[in-house]
Order: C-alpha cells, then sequence, then structure tokens
C-alpha cells in the first residue's frame, strides 16, 4: 500500500498483520497528500490507522511546527488517536505528536506546543482557544483530519469546525472519517473541500462492502 518500512515495522511489532478493509482502500489515496476524502466506516473498523499512518509519513520530521491537525468530538477519542500514533511511530521517534483538550492544563498543553510538534489532536473548542490565545498557528497545517465527523455534528460543533476550518488556509486536503452521511456532513464537506481537486469517497455504502476486521488486523493484536 505504499508505507514506509519503519512504520510497518512499528506496526507489525504490536501483533498487526493485516489491514482492514477501510485501510486497504484508504491509505493508498491519502499518501497522495493532495486529495479530500470522504470515508465511511464505523467506529472499531481501524479508522485511525487509515489516516494516522499516512499522516506519519506524510509530515516532515525536519519542520517543528504543526503540520496535520486531527479534530475529534471527545477528549477520551483525543487521547486515544494521540496514543494510536505513538504507538504506530515507534520506530519513526523524529515525529512528535500532541493531544490538546478541555479539562486539562491548558499552560501545559501550549508549553509542549512551543517544544514542536508535527501532528495535533485537539477536541475543537481547546483547540479554538488555543487559536484566540495565539498559542496556535494553522497557517502550516497541510493535512485536516475530521474524525467521527457526524458525531461532531450532532454534538453541536459544525460552529466550531468551520471556525477551525477557515484557520488553515494552506491545507493540502481534508480528509473526513464518519460514520454515517447525514446532511450537516454533506454541507461541511461541500463548503470546505475543493472541487477542482480530486476527492475520493471511500466507504461501506458507497462501495457497498461492510467494514468487518479481520482476525489480525491493524487495529487488533494478534492472540
Amino acid at each position: 500500500m505504499g508505507i514506509e518500512a519503519s512504520l510497518l515495522e512499528g506496526i507489525k511489532s504490536l501483533g498487526f498483520t493485516s489491514p482492514t478493509p477501510i485501510q486497504e482502500k484508504a491509505i493508498p489515496i491519502l499518501l497522495s497528500g493532495t486529495k479530500d476524502f470522504v470515508g465511511l466506516a464505523q467506529t472499531g473498523t481501524g479508522k485511525t490507522a487509515a489516516f494516522g499512518l499516512p499522516l506519519l509519513q506524510l509530515v516532515d520530521a525536519e519542520m517543528r511546527h504543526p503540520q496535520a491537525l486531527v479534530v475529534c468530538p471527545t477528549r477520551e477519542l483525543c487521547m486515544q488517536i494521540t496514543k494510536d500514533l505513538a504507538n504506530f511511530s515507534t520506530q519513526k521517534k523524529s515525529i512528535r505528536s500532541t493531544a490538546v483538550y478541555g479539562g486539562a492544563s491548558i499552560g501545559e498543553q501550549i508549553r509542549e506546543l512551543k517544544r514542536g510538534v508535527h501532528i495535533v489532536v485537539a477536541t475543537p473548542g481547546r483547540l479554538i482557544d488555543l487559536i484566540e490565545r495565539r498559542a496556535i498557528n494553522l497557517e502550516n497545517i497541510n493535512y485536516i483530519v475530521l474524525d467521527e465527523a457526524d458525531e461532531m455534528l450532532n454534538m453541536g460543533f459544525r460552529e466550531d469546525i468551520e471556525f477551525i476550518l477557515g484557520n488553515t488556509p494552506n491545507r493540502n486536503s481534508i480528509w473526513l472519517f464518519s460514520a454515517t452521511m447525514p446532511p450537516e456532513v454533506k454541507q461541511v464537506s461541500k463548503r470546505f473541500m475543493n472541487s477542482k481537486k480530486p476527492r475520493r469517497d471511500v466507504g461501506e455504502r458507497l462501495l457497498g462492502w461492510i467494514s468487518r476486521p479481520r482476525k489480525t488486523s491493524w487495529k487488533e493484536k494478534a492472540a
């Protein structure tokens, strides 16, 4: 699928041997870094690896500023994604990721950002707080992931998402992952995804297959 050797070593060390359907379909597309993307997949189908591995491969380790942004609805998911990224990149330690979310010290999060990170995983409210404090600069963000987009919109984060996307003027692509495709998600994708750029829609409803993990998939350790 085009994943570099250091990342393959990392996921194999976790006991993962084969990709799930969403990973098989998404990873080759996302590795180009230039396509807007919509992926329909339920929670538990290995979505984090589907977008996380391409992000870890695409960011430039020598540039010590945020280049990729993952926005998700909850603190728990934010922390889990960040943990997964760290686990995937055990053989690529030059890439740094950090989580920013409410209910934790914003001062410590600001200090972590100042140390230099490549990937920021954030909940909408805390990210906007950091933007308004000018503690984070999104002008160099190349890749944006909206994970569980339908859930974020159900929780009332539409204005927050639009504000965040409006502060990433130089992005190369938006990758939207959602379990469903309600009108609100379609509206956000239509407004912010570049109609002049190639876009790929991948998902169980669009392709007619069901995302069932294999026994030794990249989201599940082999026994």
